[in-house]
């Protein structure tokens, strides 16, 4: 069995792997993070290897952890990887990315794919047919976007993401959450377009914790994975088994 951690910037994710069978799955803070740990093991005990994706949430302790109960591959830019990394700065090409290109290379392993990925950030990512990641564009997600109009501002509110009933917002409210998902909608489509326009048979998966959310305000045609990064993780972790 299969271990995989995803230390997000907001939530630790993990899943536990039979092969590519997903058996358990849970998220949570990073506080609860070693009681959590110590719960899934003492309940798989046949879990013998980990890897663990992290965007600066964990630490060394943590990790150590870990490394306890089973084998440990912590995700690194010195990963082997199954695509071809055509990114012009590998080394700063964040883990989570190097998952989702994974994920797609096995997905669709014979066609164009490109990854959007709704969480903190909003990240987009291609793999072309030929299994060669070209890279993509990062900005910034739908928390974030809230978050930016209320800090930046000096009276403007902190909303949680809600959906829009209509896109012309008729209160100060209405007008951030319009121009916060309208704007983010928009936007996925507008560069969905631009990749259709280069790509033959582009497929696009949408991925993260606010995937299904958005899934549904895409006029083009995409499939919702939201635990599409842990399927990658799983993949790059047998692969740095040989």
């Amino acid at each position: 069995m299969n271990l995989v951690i995803d230390a997000g910037n907001s939530l630790i994710k993990i899943s536990v792997f039979r092969e590519n069978t997903e058996l358990f799955h849970e998220q949570f803070e990073i506080s609860l993070f070693v009681e959590r740990i110590k719960s899934v093991f003492k309940k798989y005990t046949s879990i013998d290897n980990a890897i663990v994706s992290s965007v600066g949430a964990l630490d060394k302790k943590d990790i150590a952890v870990v490394s306890l109960f089973c084998n440990v591959h912590q995700l690194s830019h010195k990963s082997k990887t199954p695509f071809k990394n055509s990114y012009a700065t590998p080394e700063s090409l964040g883990v989570d990315r190097i998952a989702l290109a994974t994920a797609a290379f096995y997905k669709n392993p014979n066609g164009n794919t490109l990854v959007i990925d709704a969480g903190t950030c909003m990240t987009f990512d291609m793999i072309n047919d030929y299994g060669e990641y070209l890279g993509g564009a990062i900005s910034p997600g739908l928390s974030m976007r809230y978050k930016a109009l209320h800090q930046q501002t000096s009276k403007l509110p902190l909303l949680k993401v809600e959906d829009i009933i209509d896109f012309i917002g008729n209160s100060t409210n209405s007008s951030i959450h319009s121009g916060v998902v309208n704007g983010i909608s928009a936007e996925i489509n507008g560069v969905i377009d631009q990749y259709n326009q280069r790509f033959k048979d582009l497929t696009v998966i949408l991925t993260g914790g606010d995937a299904l959310f958005l899934s549904k305000r895409t006029k083009n045609t995409i499939f919702a994975n939201p635990k599409f990064l842990l399927e990658g993780l799983n993949y790059l972790l047998e692969y740095n088994k040989i």
